[in-house]
């Protein structure tokens, strides 16, 4: 079976050192996060970025900071920024990081209850914009979805020509407001995907690893991290997330899966630039 992209989402925007004290937040903190992920088998970094006291930033100036000390630490690393950033962000606050013409980035494809009082919004226009944003940049957008109407957004954006195949999708599951992440609302996702398209599977909290060996055994990809799940086991919080990246790869190789390089995973990905 194909080799398996595993990402490491090593901060995230919402999860703090009070829920966990080796969230990073520092350009050095941040920069040793993807160091031991990438040492323990991540071969792409998705990055959020933060001030030093933990608040959550789209600042290009701060995230070219991160950027840079994480490709002193690995300089083969695939680094795909966020262009969610946080709740309440505008469109162009959260797009900053484009600017700094990574290989990927993010692009969510729906507007969601997130949690209990947040509404994460992107509407029809919103991604419309950030998606023929990365098409003139030539980025790779990673589509993340959380229910299967954004499936079904980011397929009207193809055929609208604002998205470009093949496709790259997250699919994120156990988000209070999104999809579960049963067996069954995984393969439902799974299934609804346009063929020839490739995917990455997230499981948010105790569906972390769950997620991963649907992912794995399916032959998708994983993502995993602090931004998702800040626990190695129930009631065991992570050192770091490159513990979290090790018990992801035992898992896929249990199922014969063995983690992608970072070059191999620009191949698998169709990146721009792949040898």
């Amino acid at each position: 079976m194909e080799k398996i992209i595993i990402t490491a989402a090593i901060c995230g925007a919402e999860v703090t050192k009070e829920h966990n004290p080796n969230v990073p937040y520092t350009v050095t903190e941040i920069a040793e996060e993807a160091r031991r992920s990438y040492e323990a088998g991540a071969s792409i970094i998705h990055l959020h970025v933060r001030f030093n006291d933990g608040t959550p930033t789209q600042d290009a100036v701060r995230f070219k900071e991160c950027m840079d000390a994480i490709r002193k630490n690995c300089p083969a690393v695939i680094i795909q920024p966020s262009t969610g950033g946080a709740t309440g962000m505008a469109n162009d606050e959260r797009l900053q990081p484009i600017e700094l013409s990574p290989e990927m980035a993010t692009l969510d494809c729906g507007t969601m209850n997130f949690g209990e009082d947040d509404i994460f919004i992107n509407s029809i226009s919103t991604i419309k914009y950030f998606a023929q944003k990365m098409l003139e940049k030539g980025i790779k957008p990673e589509l993340e979805v959380f229910d299967r109407s954004m499936i079904n957004t980011a397929m009207h954006l193809v055929t609208k020509e604002y998205i470009k195949k093949p496709l790259h999708f997250n699919l994120v599951l156990g988000v209070k407001g999104g999809i579960g992440a049963s067996l069954a609302e995984f393969s439902f996702m799974r299934e609804s995907l346009p063929p020839e398209s490739t995917f990455t599977a997230t499981g948010i909290g105790r569906h972390q690893f769950s997620v991963a060996a649907m992912a794995a055994v399916s032959g998708g990809h994983i993502r995993v991290g602090f931004e998702d799940n800040i626990y190695l086991e129930p009631g065991v919080l992570a050192e770091s997330n490159g513990q979290l990246i090790e018990k992801a790869v035992r898992i896929a190789k249990e199922l014969g899966r063995e983690p992608a390089t970072p070059e191999e995973a620009r191949k698998i990905l169709k990146l721009r630039g792949a040898k």
